[in-house]
């Protein structure tokens, strides 16, 4: 089974208006004097995988946490993970559709510890919608995978709901997809966002977040040349073409895991996006020129987690004298597990980059801040970012972007450089925190990022995620006036 990114709109069969059975207390109908399944029935191999998707997404449509699809759930062959993360990750990104076409099905909504059937409804819609899977398999399996929950009762609620979408889900589709936010997946409040800050581009933008993001690598030059890393890819027959913007990246043609990947546990190669890639590169420059001069660098890699652009850097410079502070300490685990697979060094530290109890006084020569951020940029990796972010968030992570910078610039070198980044394309969060910045600092300057991407937005460079296939990303380059 392979996922499709086009919705079919059958709309076959006659329509009917009736709404699916009340629940019974029985715990569902009889069919041709056959004996009922228990409620807690054994799910069906294609119906585990589906208790699976249901069991993960229900706390997040509660609101209650971000998806995780870290590991494989018990229950799941390892042959269905790849269904597994497509079903979780298909419905968080198309939630406030389906969600709106599960209203139109429904004569109440589910109950508070129910929140895993009204994941498997949802679950149904969007196999119907948006997969490659036998209708009747769609319907026929979920349904049947509320007995693998213990809730027998939901199948007939199930099965009715599903069947009732097939018979009308060409007036169903046309009546909620009226309205923008609805057709195109996104909370209101987010698409205003959007239209307001690129009113020429939010459509393509909302668009891209609901694709499937590309797998994209950065080759470890200390070790072996992008091109070399190319034809070891090409033996293991796996497509991939060198990225266009970031010197060390290439992406795939299609996504594998990275058991596959040759030299992957030797530190050959990691997994990142060209556009994070981009940080490091601009830094770069900065090393290189003290480097020449003859004097070590020290760098601080602010909210460093998950490390990959610590790890480029690392790569790039060998020699380089790196601190690497977060706030979450579970964060940090994945750091330093990617340092001791690249076999690289540095001081990690877990601490609050807004305070200074944990600086020892000694001033840097280069700080890269990757600053916490909406993630507006990657909602197509992290759809459940759409569901959990408020409003209210990005104006608060403002006040906490300029307050990291305002702290951080104090433990910069005099002729020192900072590289701001964050993987939004809110301006609230980008050129807005920017303009205050070095409005309120005199001896900082932000220096024109000559490139061939993003776009000139406030002091530095906007990316957006349907340009090029990178993600949104926003990245400025700030210079301190020598002593």
């Amino acid at each position: 089974m392979s996922q499709s990114d086009n919705p079919s709109s059958k709309g076959n069969g006659k329509k009917r208006n009736s709404l699916p059975p009340a629940r019974s207390k029985g715990g569902g109908q009889k069919h041709g004097g056959a004996r009922r399944k228990p409620d807690n029935a054994p799910a069906s191999p294609g119906a585990a995988v589906r208790v699976a998707a249901a069991r993960t997404l229900a706390p997040v449509l509660a609101a209650k946490t971000s998806l995780n699809l870290d590991g494989l759930p018990s229950g799941v062959a390892g042959r269905d993970q790849g269904l597994y993360k497509a079903l979780c990750f298909g419905v968080c990104r198309q939630l406030p559709r389906l969600d709106t076409l599960a209203g139109k099905l429904l004569k109440s909504s589910f109950k508070a510890q129910d929140q895993d059937i009204h994941a498997l409804l949802l679950l149904g819609l969007y196999q119907l919608l948006y997969m490659r899977i036998a209708p009747h398999a769609a319907v026929g399996e979920t349904a049947g995978a509320a007995r693998g929950l213990g809730k027998g009762w939901a199948t007939g609620v199930l099965n009715a709901c599903l069947r009732r979408f097939q018979r009308e889900q060409e007036a169903l589709e046309a009546e909620v997809d009226k309205d923008p936010a609805v057709a195109l997946s996104h909370p209101q409040w987010l698409l205003e966002t959007f239209q307001r800050n690129w009113p020429d581009d939010w459509q393509a933008i909302a668009e891209a977040n609901n694709a499937q993001a590309p797998m994209t690598l950065r080759v470890n030059v200390s070790a072996i040349s992008r091109d070399d890393y190319l034809a070891q890819l090409a033996e293991a027959e796996i497509e991939g073409v060198a990225c266009p913007f970031a010197e060390h990246g290439i992406t795939l043609t299609s996504a594998c895991d990275v058991s596959a990947l040759p030299g992957f546990e030797e530190g050959l190669v990691s997994v990142q996006d060209e556009a994070a890639q981009l940080a490091g590169q601009l830094l770069a420059p900065a090393v290189t020129a003290i480097n020449a001069e003859g004097e070590g660098v020290r760098l601080l890699d602010a909210c460093t987690a998950p490390g990959g652009k610590l790890a480029d850097m690392l790569e790039r410079f060998p020699g380089l004298d790196a601190t690497a502070i977060d706030i979450d300490g579970e964060r940090l685990e994945r750091v330093e597990e990617t340092l001791e697979r690249l076999e690289l060094g540095a001081g990690v530290v877990c601490a609050d980059a807004s305070e200074r109890d944990w600086w020892d006084g000694e001033a840097f020569d280069v700080i890269l801040l990757d600053a916490p951020c909406s993630g507006s940029g990657v909602i197509r990796r992290h759809p459940d970012i759409k569901l959990l972010r408020r409003p209210n968030d990005i104006g608060d992570l403002a006040r906490l972007q300029g307050k990291l910078l305002a702290n951080l610039w104090d433990m910069l070198k005099p002729g020192g450089t900072l590289i701001y980044g964050t993987c939004s394309i809110i301006t609230q969060e980008n050129a807005r925190v920017m303009d205050r910045f070095l409005a309120a600092t005199p001896d900082a300057k932000a220096e024109t990022i000559k490139a061939d991407w993003g776009r000139v937005s406030g002091a530095g460079r906007q990316m957006l995620p349907q340009v090029n296939g990178h993600d949104g990303f926003y990245l400025a380059h700030i210079t301190k006036a020598s002593a």
